[in-house]
């Protein structure tokens, strides 16, 4: 049976999480002393007082979670968080049109990066600020950080966990599941303060500063400025943030045991990572070289401009620097081509994540080596283990259905009304959580333009893109809810 009572419990619980970051963000508008104000003291007051009857419902709960419960709660948390977090825009005047402020809310805490904004800057400093802290909060995850409160409630999070974390690894790197949460946010939150303040050694504004640290860590893209980075037009603030989306696409526990134990080996050993290296390398030199041989930059802001797209669009953070739709054809397609790989499992990025590419790359090499020596028994290692055939149908089916949503969507943005290439342009940003695309889409439009089906249809997929595939999906079988 599913346990509704611990299940709104926790909803009430998320509300009153939701109901403290509202809060700064009221503070953040009060000391400003904008118009905002007031439309985030009636969001925070709607979110708190929707959490007091469902924490009260859950009062006499039963004390724990199946894992049917985890996918429940870590689904319906996304939509609770987004639709409660969509009320500053929308009371505010500023995003009148519920489906817009929807959009931008799920494209925040999904890490999506999309925006429906034409003119960001008129935004007051409340709401940019809860623009940014969207993307933080759901970069990490909502619920790997509702982890470290469950115990208060007598709840084990690993339900929660497993959910959330649904690639094919996030190790654990302590034996309690909640003070593994802990210790990734504090690296979470390591990596924002470092950040905060070099940007700060680059003569960024400390508002900006704060706001670009949260979207960076968070690998979301949403920026202060209509023009993203580039409005800032600075080498050293460029490489600074190109470094930590490097960072934010690394699986955290690793990030533990360089930042904490000094584990120098273990990163450099690691077959993701090293994946993740050579694919930046390679798609960085690619693209400088077409720009040093198309365009008339020197090779300084030929690697600066490559290095900083590529690692933006691998870790699906999404921040721009220039309009690449305006390079070389062959470059920019080349974006759809990083947009597949992802960055690495454990961490926040988006994509299909770059160790599923490490699996499905040695799956392929063996089936060559298996029709040369057909007797041969050929397993797929990673790390020096053995891959176990669970993970390797997982990862199989993962791809299939990843490839079957792209192809879906596609074919539906284009009974919409939308041309070939924004149709794939929107799926494809939508699945991975990108942001930007190519077309009418791509980094120098606002996706205000699409039809209201297709931002619900774009929403729908930031969702499932965010809890990769299964979580979400598998909430639509029947299967799924029947009694047990």
């Amino acid at each position: 049976m599913i346990n509704w009572k611990m299940i709104a419990k926790i909803m009430g619980l998320l509300l009153f999480i939701e109901t403290g970051f509202l809060t700064l963000c009221t503070l953040m508008s009060f000391y400003y002393q904008e118009p905002d104000f007031s439309a985030f003291i009636i969001s925070t007051s709607i979110t708190a007082l929707v959490g007091i009857p469902l924490t009260h419902a859950g009062k006499a709960a039963e004390r724990k979670l199946s894992r049917r419960d985890g996918y429940i709660v870590v689904t319906f948390a996304w939509i609770i968080f987004s639709l409660f977090g969509m009320l500053p825009y929308y009371i505010s005047g500023y995003i009148p049109n519920i489906t817009n402020a929807y959009f931008e809310t799920m494209s925040g805490f999904s890490t999506t990066g999309a925006s429906i904004l034409d003119n960001i800057e008129e935004l007051p400093h409340g709401l940019l600020f809860w623009r940014s802290m969207t993307q933080w909060i759901g970069g990490m995850g909502i619920v790997i950080f509702t982890i470290a409160v469950l115990p208060i409630f007598g709840v084990g999070g690993i339900q929660l966990f497993a959910a959330e974390a649904t690639g094919p690894k996030f190790d654990k790197i302590t034996p309690r599941i909640d003070v593994t949460a802990k210790w990734i946010w504090t690296i979470y939150f390591g990596l924002t303060l470092a950040e905060t303040i070099l940007l700060l050694a680059g003569d960024m504004p400390l508002f900006d500063s704060i706001c670009h640290a949260m979207t960076t860590t968070a690998t979301g893209g949403f920026s202060t400025k209509q023009a993203s980075i580039a409005a800032f037009n600075s080498p050293y603030i460029e490489y600074v943030i190109t470094t930590f989306m490097f960072l934010s696409g690394i699986n955290f526990s690793l990030l533990y045991l360089l930042f904490l134990k000094g584990s120098f080996k273990r990163i450099f050993k690691d077959t993701e990572i090293i994946w993740y290296i050579k694919t930046v390398a390679l798609f960085t030199i690619i693209i400088t070289i077409g720009l040093l041989l198309t365009s008339p930059m020197g090779l300084e802001e030929a690697f600066r401009r490559s290095s900083f797209l590529v690692v933006s669009i691998q870790t699906t953070c999404g921040f721009i620097t220039a309009d690449y739709m305006q390079w070389a054809p062959a470059l920019w397609m080349l974006t759809t081509v990083i947009t597949y790989c992802g960055a690495c499992a454990g961490s926040t990025s988006g994509g299909i994540k770059c160790i599923r590419a490490v699996i499905m790359a040695r799956i392929a090499k063996n089936e060559f080596k298996q029709i040369v020596h057909p007797n041969a028994i050929l397993p797929v290692r990673v790390n020096g283990v053995s891959v176990s055939p669970t993970t390797k149908s997982t990862v199989l089916a993962f791809f299939v259905v990843f490839a079957l949503l792209v192809f879906f969507g596609w074919f539906s943005m284009m009974v919409i009304g939308l041309d070939f290439d924004d149709a794939y342009s929107v799926i494809i940003s939508s699945l991975a959580n990108v942001g930007p695309g190519i077309g009418k889409c791509g980094p120098a439009f606002s996706w205000n333009a699409l039809p209201d089906v297709a931002k619900w249809f774009s929403i729908v997929y930031m969702l499932i893109g965010r809890l990769e595939l299964f979580t979400v999906l598998l909430l639509l079988t029947p299967a799924f809810w029947r009694k047990r």
